[in-house]
């Protein structure tokens, strides 16, 4: 089978396209699955940029969607022809939080799905949201998960409520659709004002360029009376939480979920308690919680935005599209040819 791993320490321009066995048919309590997409994320763009040997001949990307070919002995939840879609930490079924690292993830701690069949544990995979393409379904694993957990499993996201969501990746957006499907008023931010048109068309109530507006936080304190929004989904970490938290209501929530601009920095401790904020790190969500969203899907009819989609043998290219920034929502890889 076609696949790319990550060959020695030199980042992106190490990614070399292979050709490795089939991993054959599965044994009991798995699926063989043909995967027909990916979908890329920060965090595959972290773990192929950084050139750790831990990495080398690793193959990357955490999200894959196929079709499953064959079921293992006591594999009751699929059919082969099914589409499914895989999760994240494929043994954190159902529950509160029990992971800390990136141990079992796949293109991290295990092998991920650059590739075209994979081989493992039903427990891995659910079922796709119905109608949706294997790219569009692919986008689901990683961004689409972690924007519900943070707005609707974590964050109890209510009709009426306001939302900040910070620029327009994969997660920020979908965080926009997801809000406004649950009737949210949201406020969107990205430093170009061509996007800023894009996020209107998408549903945003409100618009902010933080270049032009960097203390943005007073603006959204502005825009919302002096009361600042209820939930906050922050995705640049150290240089833009203390705006976020100037953002939020008393009593509010951040989800602090991605590290754009960085891993250390300041936390204004002292406002955070004065303004009882409740500031939330979350990694993605679980399997239950990817049902559910899942779920959710099938009922409102959200599709996520996928900005360009490259083929397998193109990833490298993807991730250098990735790291210019020019992207909207998701961009989506093709693993195998697919009629779906």
């Amino acid at each position: 089978m076609k696949a790319v791993r990550i060959s020695g320490t030199t980042g992106i321009d190490g990614l070399e396209c292979v050709e490795l066995a089939d991993p054959g048919q599965p044994g009991p309590g798995e699926i063989r699955v043909r995967i027909h997409a990916s979908s890329l994320n920060y965090h595959d763009y972290g773990v192929v940029r950084s050139g750790a040997p831990q990495f080398g001949g690793r193959i990357p990307l955490s999200d894959g969607a196929g079709e499953v070919e064959a079921i293992g002995e006591g594999v009751s939840e699929f059919a082969v022809g099914d589409a499914v879609v895989s999760t994240f930490f494929p043994s954190w079924l159902e529950g509160p939080a029990r992971v800390a690292d990136f141990a079992t993830v796949p293109g991290d701690g295990i092998d991920g799905y650059a590739r075209e069949v994979v081989v493992g544990p039903a427990a891995g995979f659910t079922h796709a949201p119905r109608g949706y393409s294997h790219v569009e379904a692919a986008c689901l694993t990683t961004a689409g998960l972690t924007a519900w957990r943070a707005l609707v499993g974590d964050g109890g996201l209510k009709a009426g409520d306001r939302v900040l969501v910070l620029g327009t990746g994969g997660v920020s957006i979908f965080a926009l659709q997801i809000a406004k499907a649950m009737g949210a008023h949201v406020i969107a931010t990205s430093s170009s004002d061509a996007k800023l048109e894009r996020l209107l068309d998408l549903g945003a109530d409100q618009v902010i360029n933080y270049r032009t507006m960097p203390e943005w936080g007073s603006a959204v304190q502005d825009r919302t009376d002096g009361e600042g929004v209820d939930h906050v989904v922050e995705v640049g970490g150290p240089q833009t939480l203390q705006q976020s938290i100037r953002a939020t209501r008393i009593g509010g929530h951040i989800s602090l979920i991605g590290v754009l601009t960085g891993f250390g920095g300041e936390i204004d401790t002292a406002t955070l308690m004065a303004r009882q904020i409740r500031l939330q790190g979350l990694i993605v969500g679980s399997r239950r919680q990817q049902q559910e969203f899942i779920r959710a899907i099938d009922t409102i009819g959200l599709k996520p935005v996928v900005d360009r989609t490259f083929e397998l043998g193109d990833l490298a290219e993807a991730f250098r599209y990735q790291e210019s920034g020019k992207h909207f929502g998701k961009i989506g890889i093709e693993c195998t040819s697919s009629s779906r």
